[in-house]
């Protein structure tokens, strides 16, 4: 989930709480991921990161999940952040790799099992070299399948067929997070996504899943294939600040990104625009 800011810039905690309202109630996410790459993790505070826990909590903690991110490069950091989540209520955490300082896979591993050990939360962890540089590999996936409180893992290094071999050696629930490969991945036996798009085409997104589990494979790739112009829009730039143009061209909170990562400019604004209303226009077989 985006963090969305005020017009100065600062956290908008009831703009967080409608904002997940409205993604469980109108677009359909059972579970909303906080305080990831596409909430900003980077430019947000520990103050501001339980915030957003507490705010989404409380807006719509008794009808979904809401798992908070909680790893950075520093371990010691890590557990802090995990160990406020968990105080916080949340019901589970997201944990990346770590990025910038390059550790062994021993160090990964470690890393993991040092933030698992601190907590009781179930935890996701996160494969996504094209940001950390570092991928997880499945031989430390298989050790980190052994530790009681790792149950998950959400795959966005683009290869379905590594995350297929980890899910089948390792018994890890499997989450796309590469919106291009959702149905793909979930064809191939991931349970769900961790999606950017969801904020705009959530509702989509589950049509197509449901579409593939009542056997209509036909009805499930149109709708794959009519996401597909408003996903490649979205990511032909940093994916969260065209998702926070669409969500404020609804009229939802959103605000802008946080500097290093600009507002989308009025193109590819125009272009989110266009993508949606063409998804409005489409007719399912």
């Amino acid at each position: 989930m985006i963090t969305p800011f005020t017009p100065s810039g600062e956290l908008d905690v009831p703009g967080t709480a409608a904002l997940a309202r409205h993604l469980v109630d109108e677009q359909g996410c059972e579970g909303l991921v906080l305080n990831g790459t596409t909430g900003e993790s980077p430019t947000t505070t520990d103050a501001e990161k339980t915030q957003v826990i507490e705010a989404v909590l409380e807006a719509v903690g008794d009808r979904a999940h809401v798992v908070a991110g909680a790893s950075t490069y520093d371990t010691r950091h890590s557990v802090r952040l995990a160990q406020a989540a968990e105080k916080a209520g949340a019901h589970g955490l997201l944990l990346v790799t770590p990025y910038y300082n390059k550790p062994t896979q021993a160090g990964i591993a470690a890393h993991f099992e040092a933030i698992a050990d601190a907590v009781s939360l179930p935890a996701m962890l996160y494969d996504i070299p094209p940001r950390s540089v570092l991928g997880i590999a499945e031989d430390t996936f298989a050790r980190l399948a052994q530790h009681e409180n790792i149950i998950a893992f959400k795959d966005a290094t683009g290869d379905v067929v590594k995350a297929q071999r980890v899910r089948v050696q390792t018994g890890l629930a499997a989450y796309c997070g590469v919106d291009e490969l959702n149905l793909a991945a979930y064809a191939t036996g991931q349970v769900g996504v961790v999606s950017v798009t969801a904020h705009l085409v959530g509702r989509h997104i589950n049509a197509m899943f449901d579409a593939f589990d009542d056997g209509d494979t036909a009805k499930a790739q149109a709708i794959n294939d009519a996401l597909l112009p408003l996903t490649d829009a979205v990511f032909s730039g940093p994916g969260l600040a065209a998702v926070k143009s669409g969500l404020a061209t609804a009229g939802l909170p959103a605000g802008e990104p946080r500097l290093p990562l600009l507002p989308a400019d009025a193109d590819l604004s125009a272009l989110i625009a266009a993508r949606l209303a063409d998804l409005k226009e489409a007719r399912w077989a």
